[in-house]
């Protein structure tokens, strides 16, 4: 029998075993998913504590429901391991693991290119091996493909198949989750493409789309995040113009949104955050300068939406100043650090690096999010507020609205009696607006 039917067969019985590598915000979903499907799977994680906490059915992760990790550990479907030797044991793996940019901005790809190491010693004939971290056009045939025939002695497309399928994972969404969100799958060979496609397919609630290479499929991701990076970049632009103009951005993309077709709204911000888009394009760019190709719309895009922060105090030390008070030694709080409403995930998050700015200007800064107590920030911990009311409000020259959670009571902000730069519009539907500017 080939590996091909080999591999459809133990799918259609559901004796496939599963593996994940890397049990953050994309593994521990993806495993818990694989499970609940009938797979048993094993997680892989380098960090300790992240193991020790699944086998104790301990969830960390938002968008995994508690009791589901519970049962599915309990009745031993899912189980997690630092020991990569368990590799041997695995039908398909997926790797699951960071793809941070280095201090130059260009990509760290160390996770991926040490996890495939790991993978190698162990990887068995007849086994799948899929990349879900989001990473340049290439990665997978040019880095992965020969870490992993040269470390195991096997032939990719004889002896095990090889692919690329994006994670998709959109922290807080309440509509879309791993399990019911498409699937893009790119393999090399058609036969590794058929097998990857029906494994997913097999776990995943969503339509799973075969497109004709990993390369495709990675370049794929990349347009997915590029795309609203670029459109941030143009609103974000437009509300430093509309600034000048006094013109409302924010009425104006209300507007704009009104047209049925042609248009899809973008919002202004402090800055763009998340585990994504401010990275993805970042990844494009260096890859494309190895054909001696500038993205030019890209970079500018990327420019304005890494100038928000800086813009933001900006603008913040001219209401300071209309108070006759200066950044230097004025008392900040922050509302929000997580990158996006109602999370707690600080990753990439722009509101951090309005802080960083506000304390390089001088300014004595504070936060409360009532999701994230406490945060690390390059090396530093930083400790929250426990709560805010208009006694707390009013110990500070300026309160600023960094992310848009839905269970701070703005109202009790905008009465407090002190100036609020609302950088997320989220206080809109507010009624006293005398100590109210917008982004």
């Amino acid at each position: 029998m080939t590996i091909k039917n080999e591999l459809i067969k133990k799918i259609r019985s559901k004796t496939l075993l599963m593996g994940v590598c890397g049990l953050g915000y994309v593994g521990l979903p993806l495993a818990v998913d694989k499970a609940k499907h009938g797979f048993r799977t094993i997680g892989f994680d380098v960090q300790q504590k992240k193991v020790d906490m699944v086998n104790a059915g301990e969830n960390y992760i938002g968008d995994v429901v508690d009791a589901d990790l519970r049962e599915l550990v309990s009745s031993g479907m899912l189980r997690a391991t630092s020991d990569f030797s368990f590799v041997r044991d695995v039908d398909f793996i997926a790797i699951c693991v960071p793809t941070p940019l280095d201090d130059h901005q260009q990509p760290d790809i160390s996770y991926v290119r040490d996890s495939a190491r790991a993978i190698a010693r162990h990887l068995k004939r007849g086994s799948i091996v899929v990349l879900e971290s989001t990473t340049y056009p290439g990665t997978t045939e040019e880095l992965l493909l020969p870490i992993l025939e040269e470390g195991s002695g096997l032939k990719c497309g004889e002896d095990f198949y090889l692919g690329f399928s994006p994670e998709r994972v959109d922290p807080g969404n309440l509509i879309y989750k791993t399990s019911n969100t498409p699937k893009v799958v790119g393999a090399v060979g058609q036969d590794a493409a058929d097998v990857i496609s029906m494994v997913y397919s097999a776990i995943l609630d969503g339509e799973v789309h075969t497109v004709s290479s990993p390369a495709v499929a990675e370049m794929e991701k990349i347009l997915e995040n590029t795309y609203r990076n670029v459109n941030i970049g143009l609103v974000n632009e437009l509300a430093m113009l509309c600034h000048k103009m006094d013109i409302n951005i924010w009425e104006v993309i209300d507007a704009a949104k009104t047209k049925p077709y042609g248009f899809q709204a973008f919002y202004p911000g402090p800055g763009l955050g998340g585990h994504c888009i401010p990275l993805d394009p970042y990844y494009l760019s260096w890859k494309a300068r190895e054909y001696g190709f500038h993205t030019s719309m890209i970079e500018s895009s990327m420019m304005i939406n890494d100038r928000m922060p800086e813009y933001t105090v900006e603008r913040a030390g001219k209401i300071l100043n209309r108070a006759k008070k200066p950044l230097n030694g004025s008392k900040v709080l922050l509302l929000g650090v997580a990158y996006k409403q109602d999370i707690d995930d600080y990753r990439e998050s722009p509101a951090l690096r309005v802080m960083e700015e506000f304390l390089r200007n001088g300014s004595l800064v504070d936060y409360y999010d009532p999701f994230i107590p406490q945060c690390r920030y390059k090396g530093q911990w930083y400790q929250g507020l426990e709560k805010i009311d208009p006694a707390i409000l009013q110990r500070y020259d300026l309160v600023a609205v960094t992310t848009a959670h839905s269970n701070v009571d703005y109202e009790m902000v905008a009465n407090a009696g002190v100036p609020v730069f609302d950088c997320k519009n989220v206080m809109k539907n507010v009624c006293n607006r005398a100590e109210i500017e917008v982004l």
